[in-house]
């Protein structure tokens, strides 16, 4: 498939270095900036987070928390390959970003061939099945998760990402994988450990930002498709090709747009919302997907937008269904068409390793 062969593209010499560096030359401003506020604006929210006073706190829990979001999609970006023209360059910022996420128990390879693999299967694909863990697990640690849920906190997105952490240690074929989660956490636990030192509000903060983030992640997820999905025991482990052809994964495949009236603001999640069109061409760089989005449906709209305003009520309604079904719902017409869209849980591209 043309749209996956993310390798080098050839050097125009006659580009300054800093712009020769990313996949497209008009990328170079674009990702700077992304870039930057990424990996600057959290460590300033870093630093708001220890200082004193309650506004200085509040500021730093909401920059914190939008860079992570920020970091994470930049992850997303680089396992495109669609930040640098280099492969071992996207590797490496995309390890960086991943240790800023959270998420680096699982290596960016790892994280990238599940994402990879959900384009080429057109379906969800996860090795942990977290229902499967609830049903095994004592009835006051369900309790908890339905009750967590139940106040909008991410109990099982976080369970998803915290798997990653233990399963090298319960699951055979993973024990390779054993040093690099206690050397991150390592690293991870002195990143809270400063935190902690200097006020241990700052810790508490940073956990409000990380639930925020979490949530945010889940919501843009959650509602992006009505794919089949498979757990698999091994990432490379086939599951049935069928009927997936592209006409289904443009009928399965929504376009979460923060919004449609004011289209700057979905630069928020870096665009992630035009995922019809992200899944029509992979290689398009987030800067240029509104673009790419108007040039495939033109200006009137496309049925595949479903915009998160449409979302909010499905979103409440079936918040602890979620948990338990096997079913995504479905997508209506008309008003209220979202509302029997339950969505899925476990499908983030960071912790379904």
């Amino acid at each position: 498939m043309a749209g996956f062969n993310h390798g080098y593209v050839d050097m125009k010499q006659d580009l300054p270095i800093w712009r020769a560096l990313w996949r497209e030359p008009e990328g170079a401003v674009p990702n700077v900036l992304a870039l930057g506020y990424a990996v600057f604006g959290h460590l300033f929210g870093l630093i708001l987070l220890v200082k004193p006073g309650i506004l200085s706190g509040i500021a730093g829990l909401l920059l914190t928390f939008h860079t992570l979001v920020i970091c994470a999609y930049l992850v997303h970006e680089a396992a495109h390959m669609t930040l640098f023209r280099s492969q071992r360059l996207n590797r490496g910022v995309g390890e960086i970003l991943l240790w800023l996420t959270g998420a680096a128990y699982a290596s960016f390879a790892r994280v990238r061939h599940l994402h990879i693999r959900h384009h080429r299967d057109r379906a969800d694909v996860a090795c942990f099945d977290y229902q499967t863990f609830l049903q095994l697990s004592p009835r006051w640690v369900v309790g908890l998760v339905y009750g967590l849920e139940r106040v909008y906190i991410p109990a099982v997105e976080l369970i998803m990402h915290y798997q990653v952490l233990v399963r090298p240690f319960v699951v055979p074929h993973l024990k390779q994988h054993r040093a690099r989660v206690l050397i991150i956490l390592a690293t991870r636990l002195a990143l809270f450990a400063l935190l902690f030192s200097y006020s241990p509000w700052a810790l508490v903060g940073y956990a409000l930002a990380y639930m925020l983030f979490i949530q945010a992640l889940f919501i843009a997820d959650a509602f992006a498709h009505t794919y089949e999905s498979y757990l698999v025991a091994q990432a490379d482990q086939p599951v049935p090709q069928e009927g997936r052809d592209r006409a289904y994964d443009v009928a399965h495949t929504y376009s979460n747009l923060i919004s449609t009236r004011f289209p700057w603001l979905n630069l928020l999640n870096l665009n992630f919302g035009y995922h019809t069109a992200h899944h029509e061409q992979v290689a398009t760089p987030w800067y240029r997907l509104p673009q790419l989005h108007r040039e495939l449906y033109g200006e009137n709209g496309h049925p595949q937008i479903l915009p998160y305003h449409e979302l909010w009520q499905t979103l409440h309604r079936n918040r602890l269904r979620r948990i338990e079904t096997d079913d995504y719902g479905d997508v209506g017409q008309g008003p209220g068409r979202a509302d029997g869209f339950i969505g899925a849980h476990g499908v983030s591209f960071l912790s379904i390793v």
